[in-house]
């Protein structure tokens, strides 16, 4: 039992509980011995307050100040005191006053440490994850778990005082394709059967929307079995929201309500009342991304119509081709760009699939370097075109349409970050609009739900899409922040003969679909109302919201990057009694390789 149980916390104390006696534990975060007076900084979770053992101390309490290390758990025992003036620190949120100990006990000693732990630790990964146990006790950590905290709170305050009811849907749900693989939950009672654990809680709050609960949300924990890539987790939270009797806007309307009600306050930053809007097409044509970064202001525009009659006949057979020639215009950085940094624009482009990165240099006489030697008969109508002047490069990408938006969008990624044009205290929203529903899949020669199964054709689409899938519009969108996906949403399909249609297109047969959603089709047949929903990530906001650039740092026990966790060794081989007890053997196999699509994803996730 703690005899010194405390009666304050190390961060709330301040001049005008001079005189008071308290009592504090905490985890020593400092300790200085001046000679005759001794300094201990003792901090908890909500600040750190300055110990004094002075010189008319016990021998006993100097020798006790003195057996104390980093770390170790302590209560003190003490008078608060005013500082002298000359002494207050404005650093510090007690900076104020200091307290002059009378009683120190050691609650808990602490080992060698593996790094020090501070405001942040410059430890690498991997250890950190290790003995997340003490970096969590970093300020950095500690503020952004109570961020964290503050943005989980805004969200259900704002959505509870909106009439929405907090519902938790099953984590152990029937296996349904959703876009990633299902984490496998093998049933002891009933042998061969397994649960998975849900991608997301899709088909339950459609449910949901059917029993009549009509505003739900839930932050809720979701699960895909990928490949490690870029700032992904195994396991995520994300907010889950879904609506009945809405359309578009008002979902749009909500969510950006929702977000000023937590930036406001968490951070005290006021966001416009509507963020812009772009479509896929708009977004992808103007910035090579369906997430695009407007942060700064470089855009990709088009060149075909120049490039059919040039004599480059690179650009030239492109576009006879049905091809497209489409370019950036890089001002004032020719100089910089020597031909080796040009070589590395090219290496971001060519992961998304360009066969190469083309490039002009606007000099003392007008175009140089590169390609400017087939474009001298044109030089005045690409200076007028592009708007070109002295010192800007041009960077041109000739291929398909979607080839040549994602290169240059990799490429427009880099000079952000080469030319330090980002501004990393902006915020800047975009919702993404008009995505197509379906996206032709060349390796299975079949058509794939573009987000999910469940998203609302167009209207206008409704009597064309089985027909001709390509040119169909969902009714979908997405919220993009500072060049990241924060959420994804769509209307639903509420109708199952809708349902039907979407399913045969994507290559699912009436048996198929009955077997993996025949309780959801079921569900449908009993006055499903029109619904529609969203689901932002929580990880990815608080993220940005601290400036992090990855997830890793606002959750608290995370997977490193390939999805093991240090700190407990997990994913770790199971006692055999436990497989035999559920039928499993294992059968080890190669590592599936990364594809090429998450090659590219895994580069754009770095560009990002």
């Amino acid at each position: 039992m703690n005899e010194l149980k405390r009666t304050h916390t190390c961060g709330e104390l301040s001049g005008s509980d001079s005189g008071k006696t308290i009592i504090l534990n905490g985890w020593v975060f400092k300790n200085r011995n001046h000679g005759g007076i001794h300094f201990i900084n003792l901090r908890d979770r909500y600040g750190v307050s300055q110990v004094v053992i002075d010189e008319d101390a016990s021998d006993k309490l100097k020798e006790l100040a003195d057996k104390v290390k980093f770390e170790y758990c302590i209560a003190v025992k003490g008078k608060v005191r005013k500082r002298p003036d000359e002494m207050i620190n404005p650093e510090m949120t007690t900076g104020e006053i200091e307290i002059k100990a009378e009683e120190i006990k050691i609650l808990s000693e602490c080992e060698v440490l593996p790094f020090m732990v501070d405001e942040k630790s410059n430890a690498k990964e991997d250890l950190r994850l290790k003995y997340r146990f003490l970096d969590l006790r970093s300020e950095k950590m500690k503020q952004n778990i109570k961020l964290r905290h503050d943005t989980a709170l805004a969200v259900r305050q704002y959505l509870s005082s909106r009439d929405f009811y907090e519902i938790e849907t099953p984590t152990f749900i029937k296996s349904t394709p959703e876009g990633a693989r299902d984490f496998i939950v093998p049933s002891r009672l009933f042998p061969g059967k397994a649960f998975a654990l849900p991608q997301s809680p899709q088909i339950y709050k459609q449910l949901l929307m059917v029993s009549g609960m009509d505003k739900y949300f839930q932050i809720a924990r979701c699960y895909r079995d990928e490949d490690a890539r870029g700032d992904r987790q195994p396991e995520f939270t994300q907010i889950d929201i879904e609506m009945s009797f809405v359309d578009r806007e008002d979902i749009l309307s909500l969510t950006e309500g929702m977000m000023a009600n937590v930036f406001d306050k968490t951070l005290s930053v006021k966001l416009p009342e509507n963020f812009r809007r772009l479509s896929y097409h708009e977004a992808m044509e103007s910035y090579g991304s369906d997430k695009p970064d407007l942060r700064f202001d470089i855009r990709i525009e088009d060149f075909s119509e120049t490039a059919e009659t040039c004599g480059f006949s690179v650009f030239k057979d492109t576009v006879s081709n049905g091809g497209t020639v489409r370019y950036i215009l890089a001002k004032g950085c020719a100089a910089y760009y020597s031909r080796k940094k040009i070589t590395e624009l090219e290496d971001s482009a060519k992961v998304f699939g360009a066969k190469g990165l083309a490039w002009m240099k606007i000099g003392e006489t007008g175009l140089e370097g590169g390609i400017s030697k087939f474009f001298k008969d044109q030089e005045k109508e690409i200076l007028e075109k592009t708007g070109a002047e002295k010192n800007d490069l041009l960077l041109f990408v000739a291929d398909t349409w979607k080839t040549t938006c994602n290169s240059l969008g990799a490429v427009r990624s880099k000079l952000g970050k080469d030319l330090n044009l980002i501004d990393e205290s902006k915020f800047e929203f975009v919702w993404i609009l008009d995505f197509p529903l379906f996206e032709w899949n060349e390796d299975e020669n079949k058509w794939d739900p573009a987000h999910h199964m469940f998203s609302m054709p167009q209207s206008q689409y409704l009597e064309t899409m089985d027909k001709e899938p390509g040119p169909v519009k969902g009714d979908l969108y997405d919220l993009v922040l500072n060049g990241y996906e924060i959420a994804s949403g769509s209307i639903r399909v509420h109708d199952p003969e809708i349902q039907k249609r979407i399913f045969s297109i994507v290559g699912f047969s009436e048996k198929d679909a009955e077997n993996k959603f025949g309780f959801m089709l079921n569900a449908f047949k009993y006055g499903a109302p029109p619904h529609g929903g969203i689901a932002p990530g929580l990880d990815r906001l608080v993220m940005l919201m601290a400036g992090e650039s990855s997830i890793r740092e606002v959750i608290a026990f995370p997977k490193n990057t390939a999805g093991v966790s240090p700190l407990d060794d997990s994913p770790s081989e199971i006692e055999q009694d436990q497989l035999d007890e559920l039928g499993i053997i294992f059968k080890e196999e190669k590592k599936e390789e990364v594809s090429t699509v998450n090659r590219a994803e895994n580069r754009e996730e770095e560009v990002l």
